[in-house]
């Protein structure tokens, strides 16, 4: 396969923050936010080799201008240029200004469109904003940078300083196709870079756009400000959603996030419309003559007509957030999505012509048969549908709800459906079932196309690949694969001769593919198709056209008579000029003559003079020679004469020399012959000390031999026994590992067996955990007003202790006060029959607390027993719901059947004229229709019919039933609700009761306290004790006094008891209204925070 690429996505920023010396590759240059540092490599270690002292800054980019020279560009807008790592100067970039052509071109623009005035505010604030270099790119003459959105600065280096100067400016072009023109001048310049002969600049934008500059030399530069154009054409800057072809035309259309709607050549590989729009487009689609087109947008869907220089909007449909249109081989119709619905329109009258209704999740895709009868759709709950287009009937259906469907294709015979979504496999679905599934090999599919001739399927993947498999579809990885794009593939088609497959992608980008047989090269056509040269143009445009055409012509004839008689006046003036000219180059001919003539005189003159200065330098030179030859011998001569002095010198010094020699060699011969005899002396004196030490060597070895084999004896013993050890030692583990081995055996059954269980246990901790959440929620209701609950009990346990304390105390101080209790002995009998009064009353509230719990139970078995019947008409409804489905299924199948009747009888009516074809019609359709079993099924149909009404009746009774049970239902809940009401409230005045009793026993305390500090007669009580006699003693009051105070004792413990039991009542009946309100949700929640302030108050 061979491709042609019409876009290309932009990721990231440009800008390396590292980067190599050309000149030098072991130089490495960092730059970043606070940091410009260099560094050279060498011996596998890089170095760093400056040392900066400035204050630090934010480097965005640089580059390199020389081996030793780099400029950095900041985030201030200033130009750093370093020599050797050192700061060398600083040039500050101004914000530059759009020239006077852009911003006139603006007003235009605003003065047309009102909109616009946001995008003059933006260029105004633009204006304000301080400049930043966001790129940089040297080049032999300088550099160049991008100080502001849309603009590019050139800088040359100066003659006369090692300066940069500015040279000129190059601008972003406007866009005139774009809703916003201005938005390609505000486009962020990420990357420049020059060709190598730099001939032409490439600059790279943030809306993903390719401009060119051609590099003028400096003798044509004449204007500072120059405009880039595009390097192809526009591209897609975003997503592309949309793409569709057609049959009369190579062309394909696109659409994308972009907000713009683009149609293509893909013959020539270039761009032929082009318009950008105010809202997201999400579909495209292409009319088969290639004239019309529908797009998708968030407000309408559009119609627009493909004109010769523009797209223009001839219809509006009503359909919002159109995700999916494609329209029918013939382009009579078109289908469109809206919501969960597909609408089929006529594309001549648009009108509805059906509504196809049963897809329950968001439509991804919609393709129609070749003969336009069905269409198939896919959708992201798992669910295909074939379509009946006329009828709007289902044909079949498959459904896999754990599959998200993205792209389905149609063989040619429409029997085959190909779908692709998030399951990772490729599905082959014909006669509603999935005949095979093809995986993905750790992809996930996104789209597919299928070859017209059926032999090939396409599909693309979430990582950008292109896969290739023959059909049948191979279950192993026989498929070639192709890498194309940088994201997830979103359309996929193949032309109607299969030459070409053309995708589109999430990265913006477009790809053209030539599809090829390994075999026999391109595929070949059975002819070559013929595509059609019609365009389509607007009446207006041709009456502007042909107007203008008469407007130039005239003006050209205007021109052609200004030109001739501006021709006949310069024919005139040249003739004029011409003879003035003559006579002035005669006369400078001749005075031209005349000093010839002068000069050449000249010449001949200086000839000879210069002939007899030649002969006297001649003779000059040759008497100097004869005199340096003389000079010459007599200096060798006496040359000679030195030469053979010296040599009689060196031959007396070489006599000397010898003798020296010889001498020398008699008085070495003498010292080294005493040198030996004295060495010879040693020599054996050494020798004689060797066999010394030879012999005790002996010795000492025979002596080591002996203690050896000693040490190796003892060794060996040693070695058997730790040898017998380890055997017993070996053969114990052996035993021990056979145990060992048997019990991890044991052990691992044990652990599958608990895997089992894990697994079993898990799912039913799963289950609970879902009951658990929906539990929860019921609990953290309940476990709020339990909180309320225990503060206002755990403040009367508070008060409670304290009150606990207080009667330690009281026990304490009335162990001295026993003596006095006589005089309080009558009030305490009083109280004592108030307690008998209150028990009494206590008691008798207890029997009606008992009464209410009996009337709470009977309300709950009513309740129970209204929900049994509820159940029981549920179910009964449910029966009825199904036989109505029956009923309804034979209702639909008697209709298909009276519809075949129908048709097969308007065919036999068409034979009216012949009575034989009459008669054998009638006899066909007698055959078909009117047998004695269809018969009997008439008079099934119509028992069928009675039945239904009989089951309608009960079904109005029953639902009459359930209303009057709800009714009452609802009598007997707000029955429950005002006798809890009631309980509670008698609760209330019984714990206000209590606090009564409890302030006055408070009361009686204090009392007490009182009279003891004030009656201060310890001396008396102690001479009373004294006089008085035992018997007096045993008769005196002091023992009814203990008694009473045992009595009190006994009072106040049964106080508690009481209240404990009280306390024990509330809470049973709280969990009694808890589990009652989880049965039941129909129960009220009880407010007790208004209990607890009335008991508070």
């Amino acid at each position: 396969m061979s491709l042609s690429l019409i876009s290309h996505e932009f990721y990231g920023q440009y800008n390396q923050p590292v980067s190599f010396s050309p000149q030098d590759n072991a130089q490495v240059c960092i730059t970043g936010n606070g940091f410009f540092k260099l560094f050279k490599y060498s011996e596998g270690n890089l170095k760093q080799t400056n040392l900066r002292r400035e204050e630090p800054q934010n480097y965005l980019c640089h580059a390199w201008l020389s081996e030793e020279d780099l400029i950095c560009g900041t985030d201030t807008g200033k130009l750093t240029w370093f020599k050797t790592g050192q700061l060398h100067l600083e040039i500050s970039v101004e914000y530059k200004k759009a020239p006077r052509e852009l911003e006139d071109a603006t007003k235009e623009h605003e003065s047309s469109n009102v909109p616009c005035g946001v995008a003059s505010e933006d260029n105004g604030s633009q204006q304000d904003s301080l400049p930043q270099i966001s790129a940089i790119a040297a080049y032999s003459k300088g550099f160049a940078c991008s100080p502001n959105p849309g603009v590019v600065l050139l800088f040359e280096k100066t003659k006369e300083m090692e300066v940069y100067q500015e040279s000129q400016e190059i601008w972003l072009p406007q866009d005139p196709y774009s809703s916003d023109p201005m938005q390609s001048g505000r486009q962020n310049i990420l990357c420049i870079c020059f060709s190598p002969s730099e001939e032409t600049m490439v600059v790279n934008t943030s809306e993903n756009q390719l401009y060119m500059f051609n590099m003028p030399s400096t003798d044509l530069r004449k204007e500072k400000a120059a405009y880039f154009t595009y390097l192809n054409f526009p591209v897609h800057s975003a997503s592309i959603t949309g793409l569709d072809i057609c049959i009369w035309k190579p062309i394909l259309a696109t659409c994308s996030l972009d907000k713009s709607v683009r149609i293509w050549n893909y013959k020539t590989n270039t761009l032929e419309l082009y318009k950008e729009y105010r809202e997201e487009a999400h579909t495209v689609a292409l009319h088969p003559t290639g004239l019309f087109c529908l797009v998708g947008f968030t407000d309408k869907l559009r119609f627009i007509s493909l004109l010769y220089e523009h797209l223009h909007v001839s219809k509006e449909i009503a359909v919002r957030n159109c995700r999916e249109c494609s329209f029918s081989n013939r382009g009579h119709l078109f289908a469109a999505v809206n919501g969960n619905v597909i609408q089929i329109y006529s594309s001549i009258t648009f009108e509805t012509i059906n509504n196809l209704k049963g897809h329950s999740g968001k439509i991804r895709a919609v393709k129609w048969s070749l003969d336009d009868a069905t269409c198939v759709s896919c959708d992201t709950h798992g669910a295909v549908y074939e379509w009946n287009v006329l009828t709007g009937e289902r044909k079949s259906e498959c459904v896999l709800k754990s599959c998200i469907y993205s792209s389905i294709a149609l063989s040619s015979d429409a029997n085959i459906i190909f779908a692709v979504g998030s399951d990772q496999t490729l599905k082959e679905i014909s006669d509603s079932l999935i005949q095979l599934e093809v995986p993905a090999f750790g992809a996930v599919y996104t789209a597919v196309a299928v070859s017209h001739s059926g032999q090939m399927v396409f599909v693309g993947t979430s990582q950008g690949t292109i896969r290739a498999m023959k059909h049948p579809l191979p279950l192993t990885k026989d498929f070639n694969e192709y890498q194309a794009h940088a994201g997830a593939v979103t359309k996929m088609f193949i032309t109607n001769d299969d030459l070409f497959l053309l995708t589109a992608s999430e990265d913006g980008c477009i790809f053209i593919w030539k599809v090829h047989d390994k075999r026999d090269g391109i595929l070949e056509c059975e002819k070559e198709a013929e595509y059609a040269e019609e365009v389509l143009i607007l009446k207006s445009d041709i009456d502007e056209k042909s107007q203008t055409i008469l407007d130039l012509q005239i003006h050209v004839k205007e021109l052609q008579t200004e030109s001739y008689y501006q021709l006949h006046l310069k024919d005139v003036y040249c003739d004029e000029k011409t003879k003035e000219l003559e006579e002035k180059f005669t006369k400078e001919i001749d005075s031209l003559k005349t000093k010839h003539e002068i000069l050449q005189a000249e010449k001949e003159k200086q000839e000879l003079h210069h002939q007899v200065q030649l002969s006297e330098l001649m003779n000059k030179q040759a008497r100097e020679v004869q005199h340096l030859e003389s000079d010459s011998n007599e200096k060798l001569l006496m040359e000679n004469k030195k030469y053979q002095e010296l040599r009689e010198k060196s031959q007396r010094m070489q006599e000397d020399y010898e003798k020296q020699l010889h001498n020398l060699e008699e008085s070495k011969s003498k010292a080294v012959e005493e040198l030996t005899e004295y060495y010879e002396r040693i020599v054996k004196e050494k020798s004689l000390l060797l066999e010394e030490a030879q012999e005790e060597i002996r010795q000492q070895l025979q002596a080591h031999e002996e203690i050896k084999k000693q040490i190796e004896e003892d060794e060996d013993q040693e070695i058997l026994e730790i040898k017998i050890k380890y055997e017993r030692r070996l053969l114990e583990e052996r035993e021990s590992n056979v145990q060992l081995k048997g019990e991890i055996g044991v052990m691992n059954k044990r652990l599958n067996s608990l895997q089992k269980e894990l697994k079993e246990r898990n799912r039913d901790i799963e289950d609970m955990k879902v009951e658990q959440q929906k539990l929860q929620g019921i609990i953290k209701s309940l476990e709020k007003e339990i909180l309320s609950l225990k503060t206002d009990i755990q403040k009367g346990a508070d008060t409670i202790q304290d009150k606990e304390k207080n009667i330690q105390d009281l026990k304490k101080k009335n162990q001295d006060l026993e003596k006095f209790k006589f005089i309080r002995e009558h009030k305490i009998e009083e109280l004592k029959k108030q307690v008998e009064s209150q028990e009494t009353y206590i008691k008798g509230m207890k029997e009606q607390i008992c009464e209410m719990d009996k009337e709470l139970g009977q309300f709950y078995e009513e309740s129970t027993h209204l929900k049994l019947n509820i159940t029981q008409l549920q179910q009964k409804l449910k029966a009825t719901d199904r036989e109505m489905y029956r009923e309804r299924q034979k209702k639909q199948d008697m209709e298909t059947l009276i519809t075949r009747f129908k048709t097969d009888l308007h065919n036999c009516v068409g034979f009216i004229q012949d009575s034989k074809k009459m008669k054998n019609g009638i006899r066909e359709l007698y055959a078909k229709y009117a047998q004695p079993s269809d018969m009997v099924e008439t008079e099934e149909v119509d028992t069928d019919l009675q039945q239904e009404q009989k089951r309608e009746q009960e079904r109005t009774a029953l639902e009459r039933n359930v209303v009057t049970l709800k009714k009452k239902l609802v009598k007997d809940q707000q029955i429950q609700r005002a006798a809890f009401l009631r309980i509670m409230q008698e609760n209330v005045s019984l714990i206000k009761e209590i606090n009564d009793l409890r302030q006055e026993l408070k009361e009686a305390h204090a009392q007490i306290h009182d009279l003891r500090s004030r009656l201060k007669l310890t001396k008396k009580k102690q001479a009373i004790k004294v006089t008085a006699p035992p018997s007096e003693l045993l008769s005196s009051p002091a023992v009814l006094r203990l008694n009473a105070e045992k009595e009190c004792e006994n009072i106040i413990a049964k106080q508690r008891l009481e209240i404990q039991c009280l306390r024990d009542q509330i809470q049973e009946k709280e969990q009694i209204l808890a589990v009652q309100s989880l049965l039941d949700g129909s129960l009220p929640q009880i407010n007790l925070e208004e209990g607890h302030e009335t008991q508070q108050q």
